[in-house]
């Protein structure tokens, strides 16, 4: 089965930090590109940051020298290191892999910033 498992959401100050991890099973995690994304309350979903199979990332401008993506292919795992988080950052963070024409999603995980 197919399946990404999103940890790590929760309430945090602004300022603060908070790690997002997704566990991804049923997919072959090394040649798949990772990503996350997020969605605020009434907007579109938008991409925060991606790493190729081959280790390349990238990140939306709001979010460059704040957080940094990596993964861990033995542990089939993609990490969202979030670093001086504002309260704009609040939205559910969705984690994505995506090979070709072919992608999932995971469930989401809820992260609040407060002011």
């Amino acid at each position: 089965q197919v399946q990404l498992v999103e940890f790590g959401g929760g309430l945090v100050q602004a300022g603060g930090s908070l790690r997002l991890s997704c566990a991804a099973s049923g997919i072959i995690f090394s040649i798949n590109d990772m990503g996350w994304y997020r969605q605020a309350p009434g907007k579109q979903r938008e991409l925060v940051a991606v790493i190729t199979s081959g280790g390349r990332t990238n990140y939306a401008d709001s979010v460059k020298g704040r957080f940094t993506i990596s993964r861990d292919n033995a542990k089939k795992t993609v990490y969202l290191q979030m670093n001086s988080l504002k309260p704009e950052d609040t939205a559910v963070y969705y984690c994505n892999a995506a090979y070709r024409s072919y992608e999932v999603w995971g469930q989401g995980t809820l992260v609040t910033v407060s002011s």
